[in-house]
């Protein structure tokens, strides 16, 4: 059994030594660059992870690993545009280096690029795999779409967020786990466990997201807290403010939603302040709980030793504990 630690500098290995020769250079520069940004890496270490359950020789699913990870960041590529944002994990984003087009054409190929190393598996599980990737990325497609017309929303529920981080986030962390587990040869029961598992974590994951870019120590986050707060975005935190606000809050909440002329530090302090006297910090951190209890349920039921399983348990803990 590896560590994640391990895994983590297998993949890292593997995808540093990958070489792009096709040409135009201008179309396959930028797929280098982004993928050269490293980050966690955390989708395809849950698919060697989930490989390693049954596997011991994780070298066979290097490839589909790739393929997840060339995924997820060509969904950052478009985000990073759409969002006009300037810089991701610290480094100009594509748009920036390049240009708009750039950054469609080459995130558009970083998507057939995906395919092609998710493909490179066992004839066996081919048509499982794929039709579960494919899926996958279709959800992720919904989640996003769902995210921005949460944007022109003032009246977003609970179940509806938790939906739509289900798809932007969750499925991803899923299927990476259940097409892990496919490929090591689990059970299907083995497999749906996995994937369950993988879809409560993510929920887990991104709530906790939400309560740091509140709650959060600037200095160990890495960056500036208050952002969602900034540009109201629709968390978690949001919206349950919003739902147990009294009248007074209520209209305090609505004015620094609808103000367009505002000091930054300010505004983060006041709607803090609100979030704080409505009590969202210890609604999210039980949701989470909630969330982060029917993930270990599922890993629980995994018909593999406690043991071989303890890698897992430990990353799922490491995610719901973290202060980044």
């Amino acid at each position: 059994m590896f560590t994640a630690s391990e895994l983590l500098d297998k993949i890292n290995s593997h995808i540093a030594d990958l070489q792009f020769e096709r040409a135009p250079k201008g179309l396959y520069d930028p797929v280098a660059y982004v993928l050269s940004m490293g980050g966690k890496r955390i989708r395809p270490v849950l698919m060697l992870m989930a490989y390693n359950l049954y596997k011991e020789d994780v070298r066979p699913v290097f490839s589909p690993a790739t393929g997840i990870e060339v995924y997820h960041n060509y969904t950052l590529l478009h985000d990073d545009l759409m969002d006009r944002a300037d810089k991701r994990r610290g480094k100009e984003t594509v748009h920036k280096v390049w240009n708009d087009n750039t950054a469609i054409l080459s995130g558009d190929a970083m998507l057939v690029l995906a395919y092609q190393f998710m493909a490179e598996c066992p004839a066996e599980h081919l048509k499982a795999v794929m039709d579960l990737f494919s899926l996958t990325a279709l959800e992720i497609c919904e989640g996003q779409q769902m995210d921005m017309d949460f944007e022109q929303r003032s009246n977003v529920k609970e179940e509806e967020y938790l939906e739509m981080i289900r798809l932007k986030t969750s499925v991803l962390l899923a299927a990476s786990l259940k097409i892990g587990a496919l490929l090591g040869g689990a059970s299907a029961e083995d497999a749906e466990r996995l994937y369950d598992f993988g879809m409560n974590m993510g929920v887990a994951f991104q709530l906790k997201d939400d309560l740091l870019d509140v709650y959060g120590d600037t200095a160990v986050f890495g960056k500036n807290i208050g952002g969602d707060i900034l540009c109201n975005k629709k968390t978690y935190m949001l919206i349950k403010a919003l739902e147990h606000a009294d009248k007074e809050q209520a209209a305090q909440l609505k004015h620094w939603i609808t103000v367009t002329d505002f000091d930054r530090a300010e505004k983060i302090e006041a709607v803090t302040g609100l979030y704080n006297r409505i009590g969202v910090k210890l609604l999210c951190e039980n949701k989470m709980s909630e969330y982060n209890n029917k993930a270990l349920e599922s890993l629980a039921a995994v018909n593999v030793t406690a043991e071989r399983k303890r890698e897992l348990d430990k990353l799922i803990k490491e995610l719901m504990y973290r202060e980044v």
